[in-house]
């Protein structure tokens, strides 16, 4: 939108979600891999069955072969031991490699499902966030999410389990040492609460810090001309350098707390350990325990207290991903700011003349304080050029934001051959209505593909005739690479203005019969916009073609122009005619508002660029 519009800015907030608010969230997604969720889980479980059986064989190992020093006592408890290892190993890796498989398909499904709704979001959603932020939404966060939702589960129950298989191996070591045992247990559960108030914090300006960033690496990358142009190096790296040192705050909070963490886990478990022995070694002084079976209690310790404190642990790994979820679901909980009709409700599909008409439109963009259009109205028929313009803020680039229906109208209608744009589905709509947006939108791709995009199955012969209508086909065979070559926004290879007509060929093969022009001379100096008028000419050729500009150089073949002040039209009519009206648009065309076309001085008579005859 043109600068002034009346699009609000501003950043948005995410709101604070409960970790169970998350998992609930996003659980639903699952719902494509839960057979598999549950094939890991039970491969979990046997895994964790195998780890105690080998403590109970462990046990067996010491109290006899060991105790009796007879080597033919060894050899058959370790088959037993080396056989349910065997199994174990085996059953952890289909289950570990299984779980990787499913918590990657979940990341792709939940990037798809937000890139999507993202794509459906209207354009005041991006001005409010910064571009690099929404990519490590779509990066680090929905990663996070992962950890919760699918990690999470399999954690959680590979931790429970192997506790209560754990346990109940402990009451039939001793039963004695398992009570001191479980009576600390709490202490890990006390410890990860203590910290997840503060781990969740650190996370979310952790996450917010990432996205800032990524924001600033990509607009600096993006403006390196500016960068250069204005020495803002300097500036620049200070701007990443109060981005980074955030970041670095924030990690440097977290990872101290997880390590002051992991610390006081240790100390707790030496602690539970220490009483244990303590406890042993008070039952072997009384003749009512041996040393093999102190041995074996403390070698199931080493497998008892990491999943106890796996599950201490899974509390502050779900707080932490609460940032991320907080972060995603302000994304999918912003509206789209138009939708399909209700089906059935759609107007089945027509012949497409071009007749579009505005009908007492009014409008004011989402938080807006101000009415940018007010009861607008115009008809535009097939065939005919109809040139909108008016100083900046006046609302022209919003007509071609509601004709192709980024947003609807508050009041009154935009109806194309009578059927009102919201009756007809979105799709139907822009594949008839041709959009040339005042940037000169190109994809990182071939130029066959930068074309093709246009109307996707094109052949061959049809991308190399839009290319030629559009008089870009003779720059782009002089290229080495002709139609394959590589280009991007900012490529060196072609000019802006041949970007443009890039640009235009794309309109041209989608061939749709209503073509909207926003600024298409923005930026081009008069030899390049001398070079786009024409193809532009066989562009409008036969369609109903409604150009906003400010370039009054472009006006004089226009059938019609309508002058925009404050949203309201204030005069229509030709170009002569509103000349001699001696009103708003001739004072506009008297000050040269904007014309890219003057002299190289600033001074001396305005060549036209007039669409005349080919």
């Amino acid at each position: 939108m043109a600068a002034g519009d009346g699009e609000p800015g501003g950043e948005g907030t995410a709101p604070r979600l409960a970790a169970r608010q998350a998992f609930r969230r996003f659980w639903p997604l699952t719902r494509g891999d839960r057979r598999w969720l549950v094939l890991i889980c039970a491969c979990v479980i046997a895994a964790a069955l195998a780890e105690t059986a080998a403590i109970l064989l462990f046990s067996d190992l010491t109290d006899n072969a060991l105790r009796q020093g007879s080597l033919s006592a060894f050899w058959v408890p370790a088959a037993q031991w080396l056989a349910v290892a065997v199994l174990g190993a085996g059953v952890g890796y289909m289950g570990n490699s299984l779980a990787v498989w499913t918590a990657e398909r979940f990341v792709l499904r939940l990037r798809a499902r937000v890139f999507a709704h993202v794509q459906d979001l209207p354009p005041h959603f991006f001005q409010r966030h910064r571009q690099g932020d929404l990519v490590e939404r779509l990066t680090g966060d929905v990663e996070s999410i992962e950890q919760m939702v699918v990690s999470g589960v399999v954690s959680t129950v590979s931790a429970v389990f192997s506790t209560v298989f754990f346990s109940v191996a402990a009451f039939r070591l001793r039963w004695d040492l398992a009570l001191v045992t479980f009576l600390l247990a709490p202490l890990f559960w006390l410890a990860a609460r203590r910290f997840s108030g503060r781990i969740s914090s650190v996370a979310r300006d952790e996450r917010v810090a990432d996205g800032a960033i990524t924001s600033v690496v990509e607009e600096s990358l993006g403006n390196v001309v500016l960068t250069q142009a204005y020495h803002r190096k300097d500036a620049e790296e200070r701007r990443l350098g109060r981005e980074a040192g955030a970041w670095m705050r924030a990690s440097v909070a977290g990872a101290r707390m997880s390590e002051l963490y992991e610390q006081l886990v240790e100390v707790i478990e030496t602690l539970c350990v220490l009483a244990v022995i303590g406890l042993g070694a008070w039952e072997i002084s009384q003749d009512r325990m041996t040393i093999g079976q102190l041995l074996a209690f403390a070698a199931f310790l080493g497998y008892l207290y990491p999943p106890i404190r796996n599950l201490g642990q899974l509390g502050l790994t779900l707080t932490a991903a609460t940032a991320g979820a907080e972060r995603l679901a302000e994304i999918l909980d912003a509206e789209p700011a138009v939708s399909d009709p209700p089906p059935g409700a759609a107007m089945a599909p027509w012949r497409v003349h071009g007749t579009v008409e505005f009908d007492g439109v009014g409008f004011r963009y989402p938080g807006g304080d101000r009415r940018t259009l007010a009861g607008v109205s115009f008809t535009a028929r097939p065939g005919e050029f109809v040139l909108v313009t008016g100083a900046s803020g006046a609302g022209k680039s919003t007509v071609s934001k509601l004709l192709t229906r980024f947003y609807d109208p508050a009041e009154g209608f935009v109806r194309l051959d009578g059927v009102p744009l919201y009756a007809m589905p979105l799709g139907f709509l822009r594949t008839h209505v041709t959009l040339l947006p005042q940037e000169t939108l190109i994809l990182h791709d071939t130029i066959r593909e930068n074309i093709a995009c246009g109307r996707p199955g094109a052949t061959e012969h049809e991308i190399v005739r839009a290319a030629r209508d559009a008089a870009a086909h003779d720059f782009i065979a002089a290229l080495p690479e002709g139609y394959d070559t590589r280009i991007d926004p900012h490529t060196a290879r072609l000019s802006g203005g041949q970007l443009q007509r890039v640009a235009i060929a794309r309109a041209m093969l989608r061939d749709a019969p209503v073509l909207v022009l926003d600024e298409p001379t923005t930026g081009l100096d008069a030899l390049a916009a001398r070079r786009v008028v024409r193809p532009l000419r066989r562009l409008m050729s036969g369609r109903t073609t409604i150009m906003i500009t400010h370039d009054l150089n472009l006006a004089p073949d226009a059938d019609r122009i309508l002058v925009l002040d404050h949203g309201r039209v204030v005069e229509t009519g030709t170009h002569h005619e509103l000349l001699a009206l001696g009103g708003t648009y001739a004072r506009l065309h008297g000050s040269g508002d904007g014309s890219p076309t003057g002299s190289l001085t600033g001074t001396g008579p305005q060549p036209t660029l007039r669409l005349g005859p080919l």
